[in-house]
């Protein structure tokens, strides 16, 4: 750091509060509760710190005061700064004011897992590790292979064994050991878990989690930023685990603290599939996050059913005065097609549902008429092929202009 102190200070528990050295280590020896990053960033000038992240490189490392190392790491692959497209065709469409879309298609894999893997890769090499592995739904798989070829690490990438086919072939192409798994997301994670004690390996998502899910906060710092170093008032995220959905609104939170922009942490929404929606259910419910459900969607990137931080986007959600909604596969399929139609962004099925949950807010007269709102995209559409396939009709005409007019401007779609 330029003023020569560490920011970075300790693990500490979510729950009990005890704290535990810089290691590969997920979970309190006192409650069991989740460990996360702690910071110090008193003292920090908030001009100077400003300038710093304006001259900096163009990607997540412009943040390296805000993340879990001591100097900027060498990393062979550069995340973030991905666009943020206002999308004033899509607010028109939904009868809202303002609408921007933050596109993490745009990174090295086409997802926002390449932030998590670029902070949990080079923990990962500092503390040691020669091979680094990971349970996954598809887009984290991806990252971690073509990561880890890029550092010449080995790795070892666990899935569901009924990933979508895109997802499989965009993972197995980078060298890495990949392993289908007869079961669930959380069949997987339950394996990579206990093989986590066993192998001498960081598993990015289990035992280098805590620092892993730290480059998530990215997103709020390049959303404010990209703002003009103003908040939105409102965020709309899809849950998996939960943990994406309150990394971001932690970004905004670190850097109201430290004076870099002003105002409050925005209405935070949920995003959930309706056949995985554990999040969205004890919400509607008012209840805690308790009871795993059996995963049944086509968004398979949010197919967990058992969110380890649904308990704390839960919490977000009711402190922000937002909401966690759950939308049907027919509604996700249709999120796409209306996010494609209106700003040009093919996504994922999780964008679907991100964009579907935002329609519902606007139809259900949430937003207001002045708000500023950003929609998180976190995937590429051409993982997700069979989302579209059947929605749309293609003309088949012989090479003679009467047959182009015949077909296609004599149909009634035409018309």
């Amino acid at each position: 750091m330029e003023d020569g102190r560490c920011r970075v200070e300790a693990l500490e528990c979510k729950e009990c509060r005890a704290r535990y050295a810089l290691e590969a280590r997920f979970v309190c020896d006192n409650c069991f509760g989740p460990l996360e990053v702690v910071y110090d960033f008193s003292g920090l000038d908030a001009a100077e710190t400003r300038r710093k992240i304006q001259a900096g490189p163009q990607s997540i490392w412009r943040y390296v005061d805000f993340l879990p190392f001591e100097r900027q790491p060498q990393t062979a692959l550069a995340a973030g700064m991905t666009p943020l497209i206002r999308a004033d065709r899509l607010a028109e469409r939904l009868g809202i004011g303002e609408v921007w879309i933050k596109n993490d298609a745009a990174n090295p894999t086409h997802s926002f897992k390449d932030r998590v893997v670029t902070v949990a890769m080079a923990k990962a090499r500092e503390l040691g590790y020669e091979v680094v592995a990971c349970a996954s739904t598809g887009n984290l798989a991806n990252s971690v292979a073509a990561h880890a070829a890029a550092a010449g690490l080995e790795s070892y990438v666990f899935i569901p064994a009924d990933l979508e086919e895109q997802k499989v072939l965009a993972t197995g192409v980078y060298g890495t050991h990949l392993v289908a798994v007869n079961g669930s997301y959380d069949d997987v994670n339950r394996l990579c878990t206990e093989l986590s004690f066993e192998r001498d390996w960081a598993f990015v998502n289990v035992n280098v989690r805590p620092y892993y899910s730290e480059g998530s906060k990215t997103l709020g710092y390049e959303i404010a930023e990209q703002l003009g170093w103003e908040l939105p008032d409102r965020v709309v995220v899809p849950i998996a685990s939960g943990s994406l959905f309150t990394k971001i609104a932690r970004g905004f939170e670190e850097w109201l603290e430290v004076g870099l922009i002003e105002g409050e942490v925005p209405v935070m929404n949920g995003a959930q599939a309706d056949g995985c929606s554990p999040v969205a259910r004890a919400f509607a419910d008012d209840k805690p996050v308790c009871k795993p459900v059996r995963p049944d969607t086509i968004a398979k990137s949010l197919a967990i059913g058992d969110p380890a931080d649904g308990p704390y986007a839960l919490e977000l959600a009711r402190r922000t005065g937002g909401t966690i909604d759950a939308v049907s596969d027919e509604e996700i399929r249709q999120g796409i097609k209306l996010l494609a139609e209106t700003t040009g962004v093919f996504t994922e099925t999780a964008g679907g549902v991100t964009t579907a949950v935002l329609k519902r807010l606007a139809e259900r007269g949430d937003i207001g008429p002045e708000e500023r709102v950003v929609a998180v995209i976190t995937g590429e559409g051409l993982k997700t092929l069979d989302a579209v396939r059947g929605s749309f009709e293609t003309y088949e005409i012989e090479p003679r202009v009467s047959s182009f007019t015949e077909t296609v401007e004599g149909s009634p779609v035409a018309a």
